[in-house]
């Protein structure tokens, strides 16, 4: 069985400088999702925690890949971070993906969540579900109905505790399973 999913899109941080640029990296992604085995449009979105001067050529990239997806009828993985109500505002205001898709690595934030679902995406966590700073982390995902949930490695990034800010190597981990607590 072949596990290997294969996405394409543009990183928020992976961006043109300019609109022209940004379009043409989507006219390359076009290519490329109409001649493999694509499923997805992702991971896109918007993050301003790195990027603060280039809000809305994100904002521009992040609509214009969700126009491509929709064209090509794929789901999206969208990649929010620090850009919860810009995200939010996008998909409940601006633009429907019409395939709906994922929350990638969804940060803890209820109305973040509360968006996700009520749009028809599932919701992803990562090994930040587990930080003693998530404290809210149980009641968020009990927000999530169980056919919705998604948990994901986010390698080589987002180690869960206790092994939080080494490489995140799933070959590693122990299943838990809420059976075992």
């Amino acid at each position: 069985m072949n596990l290997f999913i294969q996405q394409y899109g543009i990183h928020p941080n992976e961006i043109g400088e300019s609109e022209k640029e940004i379009i043409s990296q989507i006219e390359e992604i076009e290519k490329i999702a109409v001649y493999s085995k694509n499923v997805a449009i992702g991971e896109i979105g918007l993050d301003y925690h790195w990027e603060q001067n280039k809000k809305e050529l994100q904002r521009f990239a992040f609509l214009e890949q969700i126009n491509l997806a929709n064209k090509l009828k794929l789901p999206i993985v969208i990649h929010s971070r620090d850009a919860i109500m810009d995200t939010i505002e996008i998909l409940k205001h601006e633009i429907k993906p019409i395939k709906h898709g994922i929350l990638h690595c969804c940060q803890l934030n209820k109305d973040l969540v509360k968006a996700g679902i009520e749009e028809g995406f599932y919701i992803s966590f990562a090994g930040p579900i587990t930080y003693k700073s998530s404290k809210n982390a149980e009641e968020i995902i009990k927000m999530v109905p169980e056919d919705r949930i998604l948990i994901e490695t986010d390698s080589p990034y987002l180690s869960p505790e206790p092994n939080r800010g080494k490489r995140n190597d799933s070959r590693k981990c122990k299943i838990y399973s809420t059976k075992d607590s």
